[in-house]
């Protein structure tokens, strides 16, 4: 179970502040641990049977319009306060966020309430975007918005050991950066978006190659990254990588997109998963195709890899905190999803879900494709 209040206040002209109280509650199962492609994207790597409230965001956030700036309507929705906002400007945040509340997103494929579920269905699974376990992290942003593009960059904090609650204070030697581009286009009248995302970490994370021939020597200081005392001091490798993601509409009724990433692959895996390189097809159907019109279906496919580096580390028996066997017989891990979500009144959505998970952990000796059924509710005030 997952829940979240979220919170507005205007404080002046074009200035708000955003606090949202969550309380979560269940495990992983496996202990959400074995696929790097893990299926529910709503539970956390540190899960708790018990429901436990904490504050997911808290940030300040600031609106300037540009010279010559028309305005448009905005409605009250998460974290946006309803009047009228620039069509043109520069828009200022800083606080505790998720980063991908600002970059990555995409109409079909990016909210796991009511979306896709798999971690690597609902980003850019290749991305090692900065955030605790639970998915948020600490800094700023800066976007430049216009009608037809926006730019958007983004400083913040790492994670002091691998996928953890600490978040790391020493900017200078460990912070993510975040640049994205945004543009809109029409194909045949019908409109779409591209975007492009570039990151570059540095964090207390070890490069794979060290930690490989650690473990070939018998060094067990580095068979768990996530504990190990190596990583203990700010001398970690940089990763850096690029994301391009397309949402195209169709017609009234068809949407499809596209996502592909790619990382570096020689430093640890940090944040978010074990992917070093992904890519995501899919459609989105909206019910009025079969007289429901606020329904819809949602069918994709995922096919993540790692670098070679990456490999050899987990050949050599090392661990990560998702996945870890030790003689790996590498395969890529294909991950299949549908779902169809159901209006049931103005409050309330009912969704099936159904995935196939191939090659989970990159082991092709895994017994596979592993079946997984869901059902979700959504209750939305």
């Amino acid at each position: 179970m997952t829940t979240t209040l979220f919170l507005g206040r205007r404080l002046w002209k074009n200035s708000a502040l955003f606090l949202n109280p969550e309380m979560v509650g269940g495990n992983g199962f496996s202990g959400s641990k074995g696929a790097a492609g893990f299926p529910n994207g709503e539970i956390y790597r540190v899960g708790n049977p018990t429901p436990t409230p904490f504050i997911a965001r808290v940030y300040f956030q600031q609106t300037f319009a540009l010279k010559g700036s028309g305005y448009q309507y905005q409605a009250d929705d998460q974290n946006q306060i309803q009047g009228l906002i620039p069509t043109s400007r520069i828009v200022f945040s800083i606080g505790k966020f998720c980063l991908a509340d600002f970059f990555d997103d995409n109409s079909y494929d990016h909210d796991a309430r009511s979306q896709f579920l798999n971690w690597s269905l609902m980003a850019n699974g290749a991305w090692d975007f900065s955030a605790d376990t639970k998915g948020y992290t600490g800094g700023a942003v800066l976007e430049w918005i216009k009608p037809k593009y926006a730019v958007r960059f983004a400083l913040t904090q790492m994670s002091k050991t691998a996928n953890a609650e600490d978040l790391d204070y020493n900017l200078l030697k460990s912070n993510a950066l975040a640049l994205e581009f945004s543009t809109n286009y029409k194909v045949l009248g019908s409109p779409g978006t591209i975007r492009i995302t570039g990151f570059r970490n540095s964090s207390r994370a070890p490069r794979y190659d060290i930690a490989t021939q650690a473990l070939l020597k018998r060094d067990s200081s580095y068979l768990f990254i996530i504990s190990s005392q190596r990583t203990g001091t700010v001398t970690g490798g940089l990763k850096y990588g690029l994301g391009l993601n397309i949402e195209q509409k169709i017609s009234n009724t068809i949407g499809a997109f596209m996502r592909m990433g790619w990382n570096d692959g020689k430093t640890a895996s940090w944040e978010f998963t074990d992917i070093d390189n992904n890519i995501q097809l899919g459609l989105n159907l909206a019910g009025n195709i079969w007289g429901r019109k606020e329904d819809a279906f949602g069918i994709a496919q995922a096919n993540n890899g790692i670098s070679k580096d990456h490999q050899n580390y987990l050949a050599a028996g090392g661990y990560s905190y998702i996945i870890g066997d030790g003689h790996l017989n590498y395969g890529r891990e294909q991950i299949f999803e549908t779902y169809y979500r159901a209006k049931l009144n103005p409050f309330i959505f009912l969704s099936a879900d159904y995935q196939l998970i191939w090659n989970p952990g990159y082991n092709q000796d895994r017994k596979g494709p592993i079946s997984i059924p869901a059902a979700r509710i959504h209750i939305e005030f």
